[in-house]
């Protein structure tokens, strides 16, 4: 088992690539706090962990302020005197197009993931940083990468997931703690309804399931995370990944193109509207 002594802090980990996860990483011999907002879920994956001799407790709690995230990781230190994995999965989706968005709407998904993300990341980094090591999983998603019609709080809070591990890598790299990000595709009971809705509309055009929708598990994401987590993976900081059932990526980082220059004078808008439509038309 390749995560003995181990404390790994899996939040949103009630279901879906969350419970996959902290399921596997048990069965590496890692000790694993179960999060979610559901306490008789967060007690099923417990017991599920116990029944395969792993060693798990759950805190049913929010992450979406700063004093859920605190709990969350107070529990695992005073458990098990701390926190080695973090994997920040806990999410929430509230899909409209943007005219139709909500302020509670926005707020409530932004809140989840990113602000999810940041209050267990501030809570978990100061033990960290006086250890001197530890791996932190953010989970984003490719609507961060390319957007998606009808998701601009998922795509928007995703996307910031992005900047913090980036960010977060160039910040703890001189700790031995990795920062990476995982862009999963994988059936859960949250992409099961796009799925099918793909397969009701293909299936209406007289097509077949674009392979964009053939997804994998839950499990082949996790498989993933807990390469990510284990000591000889360390080293990477900084990398966003994809993964679907056996294909798994790397996201390249955004590149800077000079469109044109102008050493002298400056530009009108007039002519900087020509420039850009020639370069874009190319």
């Amino acid at each position: 088992m390749q995560l003995n002594q181990q404390t790994a802090v899996i939040t949103g980990s009630s279901r879906g690539i969350g419970r996959a996860i902290a399921l596997r990483m048990a069965q590496e011999g890692a000790r694993v706090v179960v999060n979610g907002t559901d306490a008789s879920r967060v007690n099923e994956v417990v017991e599920e962990i116990h029944q395969n001799g792993g060693v798990a407790i759950g805190i049913a709690e929010s992450v979406h302020t700063m004093k859920g995230g605190a709990r969350i990781i107070s529990a695992a230190m005073a458990e098990f005197g701390q926190v080695d994995i973090l994997v920040n999965n806990a999410g929430i989706i509230r899909d409209k197009m943007a005219h139709k968005l909500s302020e509670e709407d926005w707020d409530a998904v932004i809140n989840t993931h990113l602000k999810g993300a940041f209050s267990c990341i501030h809570a978990a980094l100061p033990g960290m940083r006086e250890r001197r090591q530890g791996c932190i999983i953010n989970m984003t998603s490719t609507a961060a990468l390319t957007g998606t019609a009808g998701q601009l709080n998922y795509s928007a809070a995703k996307a910031g997931l992005l900047g913090m591990t980036w960010t977060l890598a160039l910040e703890l790299s001189d700790y031995g703690i990795s920062v990476n990000a995982i862009a999963p595709a994988a059936l859960t009971d949250m992409s099961a309804p796009y799925v099918e809705r793909a397969r009701r509309d293909a299936e209406a055009a007289g097509q077949s399931l674009p392979d964009y929708w053939r997804i994998g598990t839950p499990e082949e994401a996790a498989e993933l995370a807990v390469a990510l987590s284990l000591p000889q993976c360390r080293e990477l900081s900084g990398e966003i990944f994809s993964v679907n059932g056996g294909d798994i990526g790397l996201w390249a980082r955004p590149k800077h193109e000079l469109l044109t220059s102008r050493k002298s004078g400056h530009w009108m808008a007039s002519e900087i509207a020509a420039e850009l439509l020639t370069k874009s038309s190319n």
